[in-house]
């Protein structure tokens, strides 16, 4: 793997707790890793939101901010530099993806309404069902096949959506395509996939919505895997892909590489005004949207720095290294490896836990035991067993963007071998208290079988 494309200038301290302490914080947190405090994990991959080390121009972000309540000039800043990449005239700030997701759909999604998507991920569901619409997922049949080593397996199921748009293409208010998506394993979709999806919207008069939180992930795929594109910028490349579209909900703690922050950016002046009216209400004024200046500040650095291919490239790079590790131990992952994780199929890893019993879940809390990584599942916990079940009960290492060196993957990949020699005996969890939405952040669990566990040294 090349050295990082950057120079460590901060260092922040972090400790492994020993086993007894770990199993301590596990049964305080009623075995859910959300409610683990940071200082007691050592490896920390639950997520790449807003978790990222910011550049030295973001951090001089701080003293240059204007925190002007109306009118601030770092939000001037902010609206240029959305527009320079999306190209849509419309630029509503909010302060993260979820925000974007409610205010929009807040704006446009009724009851009995049916948003098809490549696939949605947790927030974005929550937030259509949250309005009494109706998410459907048709992701591409080979998202579902773990080794299929296709390039864009993160595509929409373009047959799929004709068919529901002409049995239901009047409950349809837009489609979403999530890039990459993230539910199947961080797959990129491709600008061949991305205009057939546009051709069938136009047929039935539908707009197009990106989830375009890991945009630029998904643009650098597209340089490297779809020959049309090779030699184009990715900024050119990232145009064209926006030009399918009517507008995005972004999430820019992402690939914004801010640590808060997110943006509805539209075509529609009619479909914004109404957004904005929400914006006041749930985020803040216009010119703020729930951010201060600084924030506004290191996601307009961020944006003008993400589309580097040196630093994408380093970055698939660590995602790849580590999956190449995991799976030469054995460790049954999600290929070809995606752009900002790797996905373990838990499913398949522990298969004498039945779905019930959160396979994915319980690897999650192995991890943590063994070594203190605290990873995510995606899987029958975090999306429910009913309608948006999952193909896949994944786990999901998510690598922070310019946090952790070769040898932090190094030591992931030595707790998972670990783990791998006694994963027949793991046990499965069933769950003493839910939320009504989004019930992963804040369950209650507790271990089903008498099954010892060896906890790592």
């Amino acid at each position: 793997m090349q050295p990082e494309p950057y120079k460590i200038k901060i260092v922040e301290p972090i400790h492994l707790l020993p086993p007894e302490l770990r199993e301590e914080r596990l049964l305080l947190a009623h075995f859910n890793l959300f409610q683990i405090l940071a200082k007691d994990v050592y490896i920390d991959l639950l997520t790449d939101s807003g978790t990222g080390s910011q550049s030295q121009t973001q951090w001089a972000g701080i003293v240059q901010a204007d925190e002007s309540y109306a009118g601030s000039r770092s939000y001037v800043r902010f609206q240029s530099a959305v527009k320079s990449i999306f190209g849509y005239p419309e630029v509503i700030a909010v302060h993260q993806g979820r925000a974007a997701e409610h205010v929009l759909f807040g704006a446009v999604v009724e009851r009995g309404m049916i948003v098809p998507a490549n696939t949605h991920f947790d927030t974005t569901r929550a937030n259509v069902e949250a309005r009494g619409g109706v998410a459907v997922d048709l992701p591409v049949r080979e998202a579902g096949d773990i080794d299929a080593v296709q390039p864009f397996k993160g595509n929409f199921d373009v047959p799929g959506l004709e068919r529901l748009l002409a049995k239901d293409g009047a409950r349809v208010p837009f489609v979403i395509i999530t890039i990459t998506n993230n539910s199947v394993g961080g797959q990129p979709v491709s600008m061949a996939n991305i205009k057939a999806v546009r051709q069938v919207a136009d047929r039935f008069g539908k707009p197009v919505i990106f989830d375009a939180a890991r945009f630029a992930e998904n643009c650098y795929f597209i340089k490297v895997r779809e020959e049309a594109y090779a030699e184009k910028s990715l900024l050119d490349i990232a145009h064209e892909l926006f030009s399918y579209g009517d507008g995005a909900v972004v999430s820019l703690k992402k690939d914004g590489l801010a640590n808060m922050g997110g943006v509805i950016t539209l075509k529609s002046s009619e479909v914004a005004q109404k957004a904005r009216n929400l914006q006041i209400l749930y985020e803040g004024f216009t010119t703020y949207g729930g951010l201060s200046g600084r924030d506004l500040e290191a996601a307009a650095a961020g944006l003008e720095e993400v589309l580097n291919f040196e630093f994408l490239g380093h970055r698939v790079e660590q995602v790849r290294y580590l999956g190449q590790a995991l799976h030469e131990a054995g460790v049954p992952t999600v290929r070809p490896w995606g752009g900002h994780a790797v996905c373990i199929d838990a499913g398949r890893m522990l298969p004498h836990i039945p779905r019930h019993q959160f396979p994915g879940h319980a690897l999650v809390v192995a991890l943590y035991r063994e070594g203190g990584v605290r990873a995510v599942e995606l899987g029958t916990l975090m999306f429910g067993e009913g309608e948006g079940s999952p193909l896949l009960e994944l786990v999901r290492l998510a690598i922070p963007r310019r946090v952790y060196t070769q040898s932090h993957l190094d030591y992931v990949a030595d707790v998972f071998r670990r783990v791998m020699s006694y994963r027949d005996r793991i046990r499965g969890f069933e769950i003493t208290y839910q939320a009504p939405a989004l019930r992963h952040f804040t369950a209650r669990l507790r271990e089903c079988a008498d099954v010892s566990v060896p906890v790592g040294a």
